[in-house]
């Protein structure tokens, strides 16, 4: 289970439950990733359910314009400006709208945008809204169109609607076996639920696909975003160390965890005991509490 309340510098606590009533914990420190070579990719939903968030009523004549906001348009341009700016390897994000068109099957490529045309980039939506919501068509576009990176990481802004999940699922299960054994580089997919509306169950079953090793979809929700470095929650270097020191303890004061001799890593696996309400990260003269609530 993902906690949903997560504290700094934490960007995901996952939370398994064992049978002896123990709890094995993985946590991740947030940070952007740090690899050469990464390529991005932002998707943004140009299926009709997203007409309102983008603002667009229908209306013919533009003085019902300001009633309307375009909500897509600022998290499109910080989201994107920041990839390119902040990860990208050559400084430019891939940015296309998908589900588009008939059936929602095809994407509309926007461009490679540098961070300062991405920041200012005027998101208006799709010339052609979509007639349904289909994932894979975008998935598929930044994986085919890059075979020869480092790493990959795009990320898809949806309403949280989509009608192709079990190709979808089918698909990403196939592309993790091609990661784990070296066929394709490493992908890093991110679903960001936007709007108030936005079915945040479906997006919770691609994070909870089952892909073996290879932890191929995160989902964040935008409203719920307090950095952009959360998008990387999970994309973290694991052999990366983050301090030269560092202790856990549970909700007792008991060191489950000291790092004192290995560097405290990016990504932490502990055991906390029976009844252990909540863990402590003692790090750089600071105490940090994470409740497992």
């Amino acid at each position: 289970m993902q906690l949903s309340h997560v504290v700094e510098p934490f960007g995901e606590v996952n939370v398994y439950p064992q049978t002896d009533g123990s709890t094995y914990v993985v946590v991740s420190i947030l940070m952007e990733p740090n690899r050469e070579g990464v390529q991005t990719g932002l998707a943004i939903d140009g299926s009709g359910s997203m007409r309102k968030a983008f603002g667009v009523t229908g209306m013919v004549s533009s003085i019902f314009a300001s009633a309307t906001p375009n909500y897509v348009k600022p998290v499109a341009q910080q989201m994107s400006s920041y990839l390119a700016n902040k990860v990208d390897a050559d400084g430019s994000v891939t940015v296309i709208y998908w589900a588009v068109g008939p059936g929602g099957a095809q994407v509309e490529e926007v461009g490679d945008l540098k961070a300062q045309i991405a920041e200012t980039y005027d998101f208006k939506g799709p010339n052609l809204w979509g007639t349904g919501t289909q994932l894979l068509p975008a998935v598929k576009y930044f994986v085919d169109r890059f075979t020869s990176n480092e790493w990959g990481i795009y990320i898809f802004i949806t309403d949280g609607i989509v009608d192709d999940m079990d190709q979808v699922k089918a698909y990403s299960e196939k592309l993790a076996q091609d990661i784990d054994v070296g066929r394709h580089y490493p992908v890093k997919l991110v679903l960001i639920g936007l709007g108030e509306e936005v079915d945040e169950a479906q997006l919770s079953e691609l994070d909870d696909l089952d892909t073996g090793d290879i932890d191929l979809w995160d989902h964040k929700m935008a409203l719920e975003m307090k950095n952009l470095a959360e998008i990387f929650a999970e994309a973290v270097d694991e052999n990366a160390r983050v301090a030269d020191h560092g202790i856990i303890k549970d909700s007792s004061g008991k060191v489950v965890k000291n790092y004192s001799d290995t560097g405290l890593p990016a990504l932490l696996k502990f055991t906390l005991p029976a009844g252990a309400t909540s863990f402590t990260l003692e790090v750089a003269g600071q105490s940090i509490i994470q409740s497992l609530q």
